[in-house]
C-alpha cells in the first residue's frame, strides 16, 4: 500500500517567505520605522481608550454605553487601530462596533463608525416575549427549508439593540437550528423587532461554501505532528496546536450554545508517522487534507500579513472531517473555534476538505474577528467574497503542483452531477449561472454567495486585469461593467490591500461603496495617494460599476 513520506520537522523556505514579507511592508509604511520602537497591543489599547474619554460625544458614547475591545493592528511605522464592539445597558448593539485610528504617538487621527446614530432608548423591556421570538425564528428556519420536516429543532433568542438597519430599536436576534432529515444541521439567525414582532432581518448562521501523508486532492504533503508514547498525533504544535478530529459520520447542533448532541473530534493518531492513501478508503486521508489546508492558510496570513493564527493570538484551531451523512458543505463555527467537513454525497461533491475551501471557510473566522462583516444584504456579500478571496490566495500561496493555484472557487470538490466545473468563477462570476458580475442596487438582495460576485470580480480585475489570458493551464476572460480596459497589479498586492481595508477600515456595516473607500484608504496607506496601485483599485471598482 502507497504511503506518504516521512512528516517534515521545518519549514525553512516559509521562514524566509515571513521575513521578506515584513521587510518589504516595513519600507512600504516607513522606511525609517524600527521594530524595537513599536507600540505594543497593551500600549495601543491604553492609548485607544484615552482617545475614548477625549472624543465620547462623536463616536456616540454615554454613560449607558461599554465598550470592549476586539481586534488591534499596529503598523510598521507605529500608527494603531483599535477595533471596538459596544453594548447599550448591558445589551449588545448590532451594528454599533468602530475603530479609533491613532498617530504613532498614539494621539487621535479620527474613527470609522459601523452606524453613526446615536443609541438611546426609552426602554430595554421587550414588548415581544422571548418564546414569541423563538417561535417566529422557528418559522422562518422551515420556511428557509421550504417546509422540509426538520427534527430537534431549538431556538435562543437574545435581546439586543439593532443600529445596523435604521434608527436604533430593540430587537431579538434568534439562533435557530435544527437538523435535516439526514442528521445535517440547519441554523439560521432571525432578527426581530421587540416591540412589533416585525422580521427585520434574517440570514444563515453556518456561513458556507457548497464546498495531507497522501491527500485527496493535494498529493504528498508534509505534516507537523505530536509524538505521543509510541505513536503520532495529527496535532500541530508549531501552529499553535491546530488538530484534526474524526467526527465518525455524526452531528452536533452545539451552535452559538445550543447544544442537544455533539459529534466527536477523536483525534487521528498513526503508529509511524506516514498519514493517508490518498483514496476515501483510508479515513486518515480527508484528514491529511483539513490539516494542510490549516497549515496554509495559517502560513499565508502569518507569512504575508503578520498575522499569528485565525484570531490573532496564537491561538489554533480544529477541524473535524466525515461530518454526517453525505454532507455537502463545509463551515467554520466560532463557538467552537473550529473547521467541520463533510464527506459530499459523491454524485454532486467529494469530500469538501480542498485547499480553497479550508482558506475560505477559515478566513470566515478573520472576518469575524475583524470586520465581522454582517452575513446579509451587501456586506454578507463582501464576508462570501472576503473567503473566495483570501481561499483563493491561499492555494495560490501554497503552490502546490497537484493543486495548482487558480481563480476558481472549489473545483476540487465538484464531480458530474453538479454540472460545472467549480462552484464560482472569479474572472467572470455570472459563469455559475447566479453571481452578479456588477453592481447594482439590486445586488444586496441575492444570496449572499452570488452577491458576493462584484467583488470577487474586483479582486480578479485588481490582480490580473481585463480581457483573455491563461493562468497555470487555466483560460480566464474577464469582462469589465464600463467597458473599460483593466490592468492588474498582481495577487500579493491585491491580497495586502483586501487584509489592510478588512482589519483596519471595514465595519460589520460596510456595503460596496464603502468597500471601495476601505480599499483606497489601504492602498493610499500602502502605497501612496495617486500611485500606480491606487489608481488601479479605482480602476477596478469602476469596472464593476462601484463607483
Amino acid at each position: 500500500m502507497s504511503r506518504t513520506r516521512h512528516i517534515r520537522a521545518s519549514r525553512l523556505a516559509t521562514a524566509g517567505t515571513a521575513a521578506t514579507a515584513a521587510i518589504l511592508l516595513a519600507a512600504v509604511l516607513s522606511p525609517a520605522a524600527h521594530a524595537e520602537n513599536r507600540p505594543t497591543r497593551a500600549t495601543a489599547i491604553e492609548n485607544a481608550a484615552s482617545a475614548l474619554e477625549d472624543h465620547a460625544a462623536p463616536l456616540g458614547l454615554t454613560s449607558a454605553q461599554a465598550t470592549t475591545v476586539r481586534d488591534v493592528v499596529v503598523d510598521k511605522d507605529g500608527a494603531q487601530h483599535v477595533r471596538y464592539d459596544r453594548t447599550y445597558r448591558q445589551l449588545p448593539v448590532l451594528g454599533g462596533d468602530f475603530i479609533v485610528h491613532l498617530a504613532p504617538d498614539g494621539t487621535y487621527r479620527g474613527a470609522d463608525r459601523a452606524s453613526s446614530s446615536t443609541v438611546s432608548l426609552t426602554s430595554t423591556a421587550p414588548d415581544l416575549s422571548a418564546p414569541k421570538a423563538a417561535d417566529l425564528a422557528v418559522d422562518e428556519l422551515r420556511a428557509e427549508n421550504r417546509g422540509a420536516k426538520l427534527k430537534q429543532v431549538k431556538a435562543k433568542p437574545e435581546l439586543i439593540v439593532d443600529a445596523l438597519h435604521g434608527a436604533p430599536r430593540l430587537a431579538w436576534r434568534t439562533i435557530a437550528v435544527g437538523l435535516d432529515s439526514l442528521g445535517n444541521p440547519v441554523a439560521r439567525t432571525v432578527l426581530t423587532d421587540a416591540r412589533t414582532g416585525a422580521r427585520i432581518d434574517a440570514w444563515d448562521t453556518i456561513e458556507t461554501a457548497a464546498g495531507d501523508g497522501q491527500s485527496l486532492y493535494g498529493g504528498t504533503v508534509p505534516l507537523e505532528t505530536t509524538p505521543s508514547g509510541s505513536a503520532y498525533q495529527l496535532k500541530d504544535p508549531t501552529r499553535g496546536n491546530t488538530y484534526t478530529g474524526d467526527a465518525e459520520n455524526k452531528t452536533d447542533l452545539c451552535i452559538f450554545g445550543i447544544c442537544f448532541q455533539r459529534a466527536p473530534a477523536t483525534l487521528f493518531t498513526d503508529a509511524d508517522n506516514h498519514w493517508g492513501t490518498g483514496t476515501t478508503a483510508d479515513r486518515a486521508s480527508a484528514a491529511v487534507d483539513a490539516q494542510y489546508g490549516t497549515n496554509e492558510t495559517w502560513d499565508y496570513y502569518k507569512n504575508t500579513h503578520g498575522r499569528n493564527g485565525i484570531a490573532g493570538d496564537g491561538k489554533g484551531s480544529y477541524n473535524r472531517v466525515h461530518y454526517g451523512s453525505n454532507y455537502n458543505n463545509a463551515f467554520w463555527d466560532d463557538s467552537c473555534f473550529c473547521m467541520t467537513y463533510g464527506d459530499g454525497d459523491g454524485t454532486t461533491f467529494g469530500p469538501l476538505v480542498a485547499l480553497d475551501v479550508a482558506g475560505h471557510e477559515m478566513s470566515h473566522g478573520v472576518t469575524s474577528k475583524t470586520a465581522a462583516l454582517t452575513y446579509s444584504g451587501e456586506s454578507g456579500g463582501l464576508n462570501e467574497a472576503t473567503s473566495d478571496i483570501f481561499g483563493t490566495l491561499v492555494e495560490w500561496y501554497a503552490d502546490n503542483s497537484a493543486d495548482a493555484g487558480d481563480y476558481l472557487i472549489g473545483e476540487k470538490i465538484v464531480r458530474s452531477g453538479f454540472g460545472k466545473a467549480a462552484l464560482r468563477f472569479m474572472d467572470k462570476p455570472s459563469r455559475d449561472g447566479s453571481s452578479a458580475d456588477c453592481w447594482s442596487s439590486s445586488v444586496g438582495n441575492l444570496d449572499v454567495h452570488y452577491s458576493s460576485g462584484v467583488a470577487n470580480h474586483f479582486a480578479y480585475l485588481l490582480a490580473e486585469g481585463s480581457g483573455a489570458k491563461t493562468l497555470n493551464g487555466v483560460s480566464y476572460n474577464s469582462p469589465t461593467c464600463n467597458n473599460s480596459t483593466v490592468t492588474g497589479i498582481g495577487r500579493d498586492k491585491l491580497g495586502k490591500i483586501w487584509y489592510r481595508a478588512l482589519t483596519v477600515y471595514m465595519t460589520s456595516s460596510t456595503k460596496y461603496a464603502g468597500a471601495r473607500t476601505a480599499t483606497l484608504n489601504a492602498a493610499k496607506d500602502l502605497y501612496g495617494a495617486g500611485s500606480t496601485e491606487y489608481d488601479a483599485v479605482a480602476a477596478a471598482w469602476s469596472a464593476v460599476n462601484v463607483n
